[in-house]
C-alpha cells in the first residue's frame, strides 16, 4: 500500500451499512472534514429537474464551459448527496472546465433499485432538452461517477443505448462496482480491505436491489451485449474488492469495440483519493479532470 495512504488507515470510522442512518452521519462528517475547493470563477445553483419525483442537482458552471457530465456520487447506494459531493463536484468541474451536473438521486434502502437509476436517467434527459438553458453542447454530455455512482452511470449508459435515449459523449467510472455476484479474485481475497470490505459491498447489493433480481441494469456486469456504448475511461484501485469486475468490465468493451482508457491505480483502497494530502490522492483527482477535458474538448 502507499506508504502515505497507510498512515490514514487506523484512523478511519468504522461505517455500518446495515445501519444506514449512522452511515450517513459518518459519511457526511467526513465530507466536513475535505478542504473546500478553489473556484472563484464558477457559478454554482442548485435546480430540480423534472422526474417522478423531481430530482435535485447542483450545477457547476465553469466560465466559457460547453461540455457537461452528469455525476453520481458514492455512498453504496445508501449514503451521500448533494453536500457531501460537494468538494468532489466543484473540483472536477474547476480541473475539467466542463459543466457539472451533480445527482442527489434517491437512497436504498427507502427508495431500492430502479429509483437512483431512474433518477440519473431523468437528468440526463433534462440535461439534453435543456441544454441551451444550461449553456452546453448537447452533443458534449458524458456521464461519470464513483463508486456507486459508477454503478449507476454505467447503467444509464446502458438504459440510454437500449432506449435510443439522448446520446452520451463518454463514461467516466471511477472504482465502480459491477456485479453484485461478488465472485471475482479480488472480491473473494480483499475480504477486509481498508474502508470498504466484502462485508460492506454485500449490504450495499442487499439494500439496492431489496430482494428483487439483479438485471443489467442494476449491476452492469450482468449485461451480455456491450457494443454500441461511449467511449469509457475506467479506474480501479489495487486493494479494492471491486478491482476485478472493474478490470473485466473494461475488457469486455474493447472486445465489444468500444474505446477505453483503464487505469489501475497501484498502492490505493477504495475511497482513498479522498485523502487530499497524499501525493497519488492529488494525481487521481486530477486525473478524472483531465480526462474529462479531452474527452468533452
Amino acid at each position: 500500500m502507499d506508504p502515505e495512504l497507510e498512515a490514514f488507515v487506523p484512523f478511519f470510522p468504522d461505517v455500518d451499512l446495515d445501519d444506514p442512518a449512522s452511515a450517513r452521519k459518518s459519511l457526511a462528517a467526513l465530507a466536513g472534514g475535505v478542504p473546500a475547493a478553489e473556484v472563484p470563477a464558477m457559478v454554482i445553483e442548485d435546480r430540480t429537474a423534472p422526474g417522478d419525483p423531481g430530482v435535485p442537482v447542483r450545477v457547476y458552471r465553469p466560465q466559457e464551459a460547453r461540455g457537461a457530465v452528469i455525476w453520481l456520487h458514492g455512498g453504496g447506494f445508501v449514503m451521500g448527496g448533494l453536500d457531501t459531493e460537494h468538494p468532489w463536484a466543484a473540483r472536477i468541474a474547476a480541473d475539467s472546465g466542463a459543466v457539472v451536473i451533480s445527482v442527489g438521486y434517491r437512497l436504498a434502502p427507502e427508495h431500492p433499485y430502479p429509483a437512483a437509476l431512474d433518477d440519473a436517467y431523468a437528468v440526463l434527459v433534462w440535461a439534453a432538452e435543456n441544454a441551451a438553458d444550461l449553456g452546453i453542447d448537447p452533443e458534449r454530455i458524458a456521464i461519470g461517477g464513483h463508486s456507486a455512482g459508477a454503478t449507476l452511470a454505467a447503467a444509464t449508459a446502458l438504459l440510454a443505448r437500449d432506449r435510443q435515449g439522448p446520446a452520451i459523449r463518454f463514461q467516466l467510472l471511477n472504482q465502480p462496482g459491477l456485479d453484485d455476484r461478488q465472485d471475482s479474485w479480488s472480491a473473494r481475497n480483499f475480504t477486509d480491505t481498508p474502508w470498504m470490505t466484502r462485508d460492506k459491498i454485500g449490504a450495499a447489493w442487499r439494500h439496492y436491489l431489496s430482494g428483487a433480481p439483479a438485471t443489467a441494469y442494476a449491476a452492469p456486469a450482468r449485461a451480455e451485449d456491450l457494443t454500441g456504448l461511449p467511449p469509457a475511461h475506467l479506474a480501479t484501485a489495487e486493494f479494492c474488492p471491486n478491482r476485478d469486475e472493474g478490470i473485466e468490465y473494461a475488457l469486455r468493451l474493447l472486445r465489444a469495440g468500444v474505446p477505453v482508457e483503464l487505469h489501475q491505480w497501484a498502492g490505493t483502497f477504495h475511497g482513498s483519493q479522498a485523502l487530499l494530502s497524499a501525493e497519488v490522492s492529488q494525481r487521481q483527482i486530477a486525473e478524472l479532470g483531465a480526462v474529462l477535458r479531452r474527452a468533452l474538448a
